[in-house]
């Protein structure tokens, strides 16, 4: 009996999706595998899974008692993303990444894992705090396919427009170094935030953040 034998028909498939009977499908999938090899618990291979809709936030923040507990987290929650758990990653978008909305508080499960792609300034009291990102899409320069795209982050105390000038800089710097002769990045947009606290302590900070995900099948 091949492989192909074990993947999920079309009525399993819909259940998973729909979350309705994903205990029955799995259910007729082990005994399917029992039946076979003798095992008795069903095992799904997946890839990497891919970064799918995304969006823009920025905020800042000050405070006269700490930086991660005070100015830290008021600029997550101008951002209004300050009820997730956050995770940061390197500098690269997905070619199927599309952007959304940002989430809604009734959308939001307090504690839960949100992923980003996080450009964040903490400083002092009369210090400038600077952070941008900037990213392009590439797109093949034989096909017109999208390939993905490329992204970069300024985090320090220029003021506004030298962060900016730095973030283009940045960007055409990781371009032209792999990705220049195959690819033309178009479509790029760019944000920034910056100020200076009056406060002891302060924070800016823009946010691309992940809302949900794609889970390639191996086996």
């Amino acid at each position: 009996m091949t492989q192909s034998t074990f993947k999920l028909n079309f009525k399993d498939k819909r259940d998973a999706l729909s979350g309705k009977s994903v205990l029955a499908g799995k259910n007729r999938l082990n005994g399917r595998l029992q039946s076979a090899y003798g095992q008795k618990e069903l095992s799904l291979v997946v890839g990497n899974r891919i970064p799918r809709s995304f969006f823009w936030t920025s905020g800042i923040g000050e405070s006269d008692i700490t930086i991660h507990a005070g100015s830290y987290h008021l600029a997550l929650k101008e951002a209004g993303i300050e009820r997730y758990n956050i995770m940061v990653y390197s500098s690269i978008m997905p070619g199927i990444a599309i952007e959304s909305t940002r989430p809604t508080n009734e959308e939001t499960v307090h504690g839960s894992v949100m992923e980003t792609i996080m450009a964040v300034t903490s400083g002092t009291k009369g210090q400038r705090l600077t952070a941008g990102i900037i990213y392009g899409w590439l797109y093949n320069k034989r096909t017109g396919e999208k390939y993905g795209g490329l992204v970069a982050e300024y985090n320090g105390n220029l003021p506004d427009t030298d962060a900016r000038e730095s973030l283009r800089q940045s960007l055409d710097e990781i371009y032209y170094n792999g990705f220049s002769e195959d690819y033309e990045m178009r479509n790029i947009k760019m944000e920034t935030r910056s100020f200076v606290p009056k406060k002891n302590f302060g924070t800016a900070m823009v946010v691309i953040g992940f809302k949900d995900y794609v889970y390639p099948i191996v086996s």
